[in-house]
């Protein structure tokens, strides 16, 4: 599909621990999923606030990443910060998390990430992050 890159290059490592993972694609923009397990388990049956920040964290650079994909762009992402409200406590069942990209420029952008589990509209958690675009080397 042409405004879905196959490549979202953001499964690091980190991201794989945790068990962070494509879901499916709404509106051109990836929705990233983590399933309920022991690498995520804070307190018994929640979620850990660092799994969920990693989730949002993973969910506003897949967004990015997307964009600048459908735009023919590329470029090395370096944050520059993200804060994460956390609006209710993450339950013991699955996670998603979409990014939008709020402002796209030429060496910066603002992404805004919201985390939820059974309905998009009463998020778990939200995120601001503002990213720098460096000149890729490759």
């Amino acid at each position: 599909m042409a405004n879905e890159p196959g490549d979202l290059g953001v499964l690091t490592p980190y991201v794989r621990s945790l068990g962070i993972e494509l879901a499916h694609w709404d509106g051109g923009m990836p929705v990233m999923r983590v399933a309920f397990d022991e690498a995520v388990e804070g307190r018994p049956e929640h979620y850990h606030g660092g799994a969920t920040g990693g989730l949002l964290e993973t969910a506003g650079y897949a967004a990015l990443r997307a964009e600048l994909a459908r735009s023919g762009r590329e470029a090395m992402l370096k944050p520059i910060n993200i804060t994460v409200q956390y609006l209710s406590a993450g339950k013991s069942r699955e996670s998603f998390a979409r990014g939008r990209i709020t402002k796209l420029g030429r060496r910066s952008a603002n992404i805004t990430v919201e985390a939820w589990q059974d309905d998009p509209a009463r998020p778990i958690a939200t995120a601001v992050m503002n990213v720098l675009m460096a000149d890729s080397e490759s």
